[in-house]
């Protein structure tokens, strides 16, 4: 958090081998929506934040949670595959396919009270709402030094074969890079950048998350993830590699917001029971746990100073002296077909 930081994981099918994170051991002390399980359809890198969470949401309610992960793009595709059969009642993804969502007519207007979030973060017809704020970031094996990296030194030879980003117009993350890039350099100076980088890079990926185990291996050295995504796969798994962003020529460094956002899926098999999980999700004691166990901001205005992760994994300590850009995500969404058709023809994939 789908500029948009959404794919990740391959879509793994809900009937068959869903993560199944109701945590039924817990057990459900309440008798609202007894029996029920809601599906959440999400962007991959929150899958261990959803397991604590849904587990007290369970034994507060006894109301059951499932979740799908899979990138961004791919969450919404699903989605519109399955108009006729409506499967999942709450979806998570990353902009601007949290806004594809809403236009495409995927989402309906949820009901709940979202007015503890900046205006900015929801949309005003109420068809979704941030769930946790998070930025686009790029990550390096330990043998690269990253202190200095820009935008040209990913275009060196000794990159051949050793770069890879998830592609723009399936992957939040990789829609991010898109978008960044057109901001920095304008949209010509953007495709010529990517044309040239296509020469190191490994190929497409639907998924951001895949990358994060290559990088760490060796296998590439430099791919593209978002901060959220990273901080946690290194404070939960003890991944080693580093977190960096690269500078234009003047040194300077920026980033893209890629909030997570959440929507009420259209025809959500379970509305009332998904509608009751958003408002969970937004309240303070749950948003609270979004930095010292998820890596992730905050979204209520009263908590924007919340404590975050300790160890020196706090988003904020790699944010600082970085740009961070919110683009006017409804304008990305106009434009997107064209831009990634554009990206195709100049990458050739």
């Amino acid at each position: 958090m789908s500029i948009p930081r959404l794919a990740r994981t391959a879509l793994i099918l809900a009937s068959a081998t869903a993560v199944a994170l109701s945590a039924a051991a817990c057990g459900g002390t309440g008798t609202s929506g007894g029996g029920q399980t809601v599906t959440v359809y999400s962007a991959d890198g929150m899958g261990d934040w959803y397991k604590t969470e849904f587990a007290k949401f369970k034994e507060q309610t006894g109301i059951a949670v499932n979740v799908v992960e899979a990138g961004s793009g791919e969450v919404v595709n699903r989605v519109d595959k399955e108009q006729s059969n409506p499967q999942a009642d709450l979806v998570v993804t990353l902009p601007p396919f949290i806004q594809k969502a809403a236009a495409s007519g995927l989402l309906q207007a949820s009901g709940i009270d979202t007015g503890m979030v900046a205006d900015t973060d929801r949309d005003p017809n109420g068809k979704y709402v941030a769930l946790a704020d998070n930025y686009l970031s790029f990550i390096a094996n330990p043998s690269v030094d990253t202190g200095r990296i820009t935008w040209d030194d990913l275009l060196k030879p000794e990159y051949a074969g050793k770069i890879q980003y998830s592609t723009p117009g399936q992957a939040g993350d990789g829609t991010a890079v898109l978008i960044l890039l057109q901001q920095l350099l304008g949209k010509p100076a953007a495709l010529d950048y990517l044309g040239k980088l296509q020469a190191n890079n490994v190929g497409p990926s639907s998924s951001t998350g895949k990358l994060q185990a290559k990088v760490d291996k060796g296998e590439l050295l430099v791919a593209n993830g978002d901060v959220q995504m990273n901080l946690a796969e290194i404070k939960d798994k003890g991944s080693k590699f580093t977190l960096f962003f690269p500078a234009t020529a003047d040194g300077k460094r920026s980033t893209v917001a890629l909030p997570y956002m959440m929507g009420l899926a259209k025809g959500a098999p379970h509305r009332d029971s998904a509608a009751k999980l958003m408002s969970f999700l937004l309240t303070a004691d749950v948003q609270r746990t979004l930095g010292p166990d998820a890596m992730a901001v905050p979204v209520r205005k009263d908590l924007k100073d919340a404590p975050a992760a300790t160890g020196g994994l706090s988003p904020a300590a790699y944010l600082k002296d970085v740009t961070v850009v919110n683009p006017d995500w409804n304008a990305v969404l106009a434009d997107l077909d064209g831009d990634v058709a554009a990206y195709q023809k100049v990458t050739g994939s």
